[in-house]
């Protein structure tokens, strides 16, 4: 998958402490490659209890980071970012700017845009959402990188 992807693989690098990747996915085509780009992420919350994160790459128009969030168009709508943003995450060594989207009540839904792309981040429970505005994630392409990545079991929000 890293390697045919068209858009970045975000990886929180290095991963909050506790937390495993529990899974990869992709949109595209062998002719075109993928377009949109999935890591899945699980490990405890800053609340308390498991949580899990989905952090989503994707060209404009795909939909599979507004799927996951619960919304009915491809993108997160017009107005997302009007205001100042709610979350900055570190994307390359640059901040990044994401904004609270309405999704779901069970889910905290994060958009913005990096290297032209959408950017989503998408955390269960609700309040794990937290965990993207305070955990300082910095996120690195893994298209680039050769890492020893602690994996664990297949997250289930993938099977959605």
């Amino acid at each position: 998958m890293r390697k045919s992807s068209v858009v970045p693989v975000w990886l929180p690098w290095p991963l909050p402490a506790g937390w495993l990747v529990t899974g990869f996915g992709e949109v595209g085509d062998q002719r075109t490659g993928a377009r949109a780009s999935l890591v899945a992420l699980s490990g405890p919350s800053f609340m308390e209890g498991p949580a899990d994160l989905l952090v989503i790459a994707e060209e404009p128009g795909i939909g599979l980071g507004a799927a996951f969030a619960g919304l009915g168009g491809p993108d997160p709508g017009e107005g997302f970012d009007a205001g100042p943003p709610n979350a900055k995450i570190d994307v390359l060594g640059h901040p990044t700017a994401l904004w609270c989207v309405d999704g779901q009540p069970d889910r905290a839904v994060y958009a913005g845009e990096a290297l032209g792309n959408w950017l989503w981040a998408i955390a269960w429970p609700a309040d794990a959402g937290c965990m993207i505005a305070l955990a300082e994630l910095s996120l690195l392409d893994a298209r680039d990188q050769e890492l020893d990545v602690p994996f664990g079991a297949f997250s289930p929000r993938l099977g959605e």
